[in-house]
């Protein structure tokens, strides 16, 4: 086996026809080789100026069955998968008048962009799954010892440069590297059709659910990721990382209408590993709020939460619910970044801010930001939906889990305690309620005036949690110059003992929210009692390790 494999024919038939002229043409014009082609394709090659031998004169078959039929003959396949160092193989080629193909050009219908159009039908989809492209992908790659396989177009400058180099021809090293590539498309291209057929056999939008939108746990699941950055690392300095995004067949399921990864950014470094997750959790989060509201986000955990009439209010107070941890965050906006907030973020709080994302930004404020050109802006174009499905690696494997959102209807709630809340009271625990999902587990928030003022996060048992909340949730207080009490409180999960009451009661909690379901649901609900507090069940647990 030679390592150099020199081009004497090849074969092109591309759906993707950029710079394809320009390559077929430097193929013939500088090296001779005999360019063989199908339809479309060879139709522009010819006008292009390139000599083509068309594919039905080579086979001696004519292109049949609205072109179906056109490469899937021996005189193809048999020239692309023979040994050149068997001596039966090539006898065997010789006999049946089969001439060697050294060079496949070949990309596929586009299969995924079909798919992907709102009105596309059944059986325009299965016209556009490609039959003879991955065929003969597969059957040079095959044989890439002999036959270099061309599936990308930005190979088509590197190849040339090759050939240049080898008096034409192309070394086993790349035609190693260009069989590794056709057989990573062709296995995303066969997973693309998989996960759209079955997702059509479900009565599903989506495969991995049922037609109802529940997540069907399938018995297999595939995916292709496409790279759009490497990170300079990981969550520390020794942890290689990067950054991909799932592809078409897939972001239905992994990502919402306005993803993270796909929005626009604007200005700014890039962005880190740590940087990712947080902007991640504080979009999540400030996406559940209709009315406009802001989330100030550390270390995935919500340090400052609020909604108000207008985005630059509801920033005002949320960077008040905690100034110190604000102080390297992010900033989550669900509606327009107005001039203002820029200005009372950079010029009168001076916070230092690492991403700033929202739906969009008006001009003057880009302007602003332009004088912090290290801060990160993202605009993802919208603030609607959530991801349908997430996952996460571990040892072996992949878990796999529905998106937590706090989609639960209130008239489900029940008021097991003799004092039921109050309008006012309620407004807070609904906010409370939605905020407390981001938190890390065990997750206390304490709202008033529907800002996050108190936040205990991720302690091993849920009464210092409480406390924590409760002591942050007064400092606040003593510095607004507002008298403590009258909290709402959210708890993430029931209460096992009615100690956690007997805490939050302590620091002036008069209303609480908390899924129920314990044991001792009882033991919490005299404790309200005794306290005079409002409690409310709603039904539904909110983990979030």
């Amino acid at each position: 086996m030679a390592n150099e494999a020199k081009i004497a024919r090849a074969l092109i038939s591309v759906t993707d026809k950029t710079g394809v002229v320009e390559f077929a043409r430097s193929l013939q014009d500088t090296y001779g080789v005999e360019i063989i082609s199908t339809g479309g394709t060879a139709r522009a090659l010819e006008e292009g100026g390139v000599t083509v031998v068309p594919i039905e004169e080579y086979t001696g078959f004519p292109e049949m069955m609205d072109g179906r039929v056109k490469t899937l003959h021996p005189k193809v396949h048999g020239g692309l998968l023979a040994r050149r160092d068997s001596e039966r193989h090539m006898a065997e080629a010789a006999e049946h008048g089969i001439g060697m193909i050294d060079m496949v050009v070949v990309n596929l219908y586009e299969f995924e962009k079909t798919v992907a159009k709102p009105d596309v039908t059944f059986a325009d989809a299965i016209e556009h799954i490609d039959i003879g492209g991955p065929s003969m992908l597969r059957s040079a790659a095959k044989n890439a010892d002999s036959v270099t396989v061309v599936s990308d177009p930005s190979d088509y400058e590197v190849i040339l440069a090759e050939m240049a180099e080898h008096d034409g021809a192309t070394t086993l090293e790349t035609r190693r590297r260009l069989q590794v590539k056709v057989y990573t498309t062709t296995a995303a291209y066969d997973g693309a059709i998989s996960t759209w057929l079955a997702a059509q056999a479900s009565g599903s939008a989506d495969a991995a659910l049922t037609a109802d939108g529940e997540f069907a746990a399938p018995a297999t699941m595939g995916m292709k990721l496409e790279k759009v950055q490497d990170l300079r690392y990981g969550e520390n300095p020794q942890q290689a990382a990067a950054v991909y995004r799932f592809d078409a067949a897939n972001a239905p399921l992994f990502s919402s209408a306005a993803p993270l990864v796909g929005a626009e950014q604007l200005q700014g470094k890039p962005l880190s590993y740590n940087n990712f997750l947080d902007a991640e959790a504080a979009w999540n989060a400030v996406r559940e709020f209709d009315e406009p509201g802001v989330i100030i986000l550390k270390h995935q955990n919500p340090c400052g939460s609020a909604v108000a009439g207008d985005v630059t209010v509801a920033y005002d107070r949320a960077f008040a619910c905690d100034p110190k941890s604000a102080f390297g965050g992010i900033v989550a906006v669900n509606r327009e970044v107005p001039l203002s907030l820029v200005e009372h973020f950079a010029d009168r709080d001076k916070l230092f801010v690492e991403v700033l994302i929202a739906p969009s930004f008006a001009p003057e404020a880009l302007e602003r930001l332009a004088k912090r050109p290290n801060l990160r802006v993202l605009a993802t174009g919208a603030a609607s939906g959530h991801a349908k499905l997430e996952m996460r690696t571990v040892d072996g494997g992949m878990l796999v889990q529905r998106v937590d959102t706090v989609d639960e209807d209130p008239a489900t709630f029940t008021f097991p305690t003799e004092r039921k809340p109050t309008d006012t009271e309620m407004r807070d625990l609904m906010f409370a309620w939605k905020v407390c999902k981001t938190v890390k587990s065990n997750a206390i928030l304490i709202a008033k005036n529907e800002m996050g003022i108190g936040m205990g996060p991720g302690q091993p048992n849920r009464v210092d949690s409480a406390l924590l909340a409760c002591q942050r949730a007064d400092e606040v207080c003593e510095r607004l110059g507002q008298e403590a009490g009258g909290y709402a409180c959210a708890s993430d999960a029931f209460f096992p003992f009615r100690d956690n009451v007997d805490t939050l009661a302590a620091h002036g909690v008069t209303a609480i929210i908390q899924p129920g379901g314990s044991v001792r649901d009882e033991e919490s609900i005299d404790a309200c009692n005794e306290h005079g507090i409002a409690m409310v069940f709603t039904g539904t647990r909110h983990f979030r390790h």
